[in-house]
């Protein structure tokens, strides 16, 4: 039986391929575009599928974008979304790879979500960003020390519209934050993360609820994301996410 295509999965491809061409130099190597980000960007890219490319993907065109992101000095990384480059796996496979594969989900646009008064949008000059990014830091190493982090070009970003920062508290004490970056009308929903002693009251979800309020307020009507495994998956589809694909991510320790 044919599987219906999902068309959003386009808009998310053209998204995955635009974001980071803000903050990093694009170079197109074999049936990929290589991103490496610039200097005080603050977190690192990696290749993806060339947009629009319909060539097929040899085992040595996976070792050529991993060769050249090593002579660069960067993470060794690819990502894609299955559905969209089926072929890329099985060269993957074959180069003697492992992948790690995500659910993929998008917010159907017709799902009301009512923002979490705990969690609110973070104003690019205040204090609480630091203390954001080391909260997302400590949630995903899973311990409760929060040293505050450094933002890098987040500032920067806040204040062009090109990300939205969440943060949820119980009084004036952060207890988990999480971002999107929103372009035109698609918003992706990233590292949103809680600190082990601050879970299982409602944080997560919070900030999910909030992130989708601060982006559809700008004009989102798209809002998708990735979720670290099928459990956190289910914390989004109780908000009304659904599944429309999986994401996959090869990384390669130095």
């Amino acid at each position: 039986m044919r599987t219906i295509h999902d068309h959003r999965l386009d808009r998310i491809e053209r998204y995955y391929d635009l974001v980071p061409r803000a903050s990093s130099a694009a170079e197109p190597c074999g049936p990929f575009t290589l991103f490496v980000a610039e200097a005080g960007t603050g977190w690192q890219f990696y290749a993806r599928p060339a947009l629009g490319g319909r060539g097929r993907f040899e085992p040595a065109d996976v070792e050529r974008v991993l060769e050249r992101q090593r002579q660069l000095g960067v993470p060794r990384a690819i990502e894609w979304v299955e559905q969209m480059t089926p072929e890329l796996l099985p060269a993957v496979v074959a180069a003697g790879y492992r992948t790690q594969r995500y659910p993929l989900l998008a917010l159907p646009s017709l799902n009301d979500v009512e923002p979490d008064p705990r969690a609110r949008t973070l104003h690019p000059a205040e204090p609480h960003l630091a203390l954001a990014v080391g909260a997302v830091a400590a949630g995903f190493h899973g311990v409760d020390e929060v040293e505050p982090g450094d933002t890098g070009i987040q500032p920067q970003l806040i204040e062009r519209g090109d990300l939205v920062v969440v943060a949820s508290f119980e009084g004036t004490h952060l207890c988990g934050a999480g971002s999107a970056a929103p372009r035109d009308d698609v918003a992706e929903m990233m590292g949103i993360a809680v600190p082990p002693g601050h879970r299982r009251r409602g944080h997560g979800t919070a900030i999910t609820r909030s992130l989708v309020t601060a982006c559809r307020d700008r004009g989102v009507e798209l809002v998708f994301l990735s979720a670290a495994s099928d459990a956190a998956a289910e914390i989004y589809r109780r908000v009304g996410f659904v599944d429309v694909g999986t994401a996959c991510i090869l990384q390669v320790a130095d």
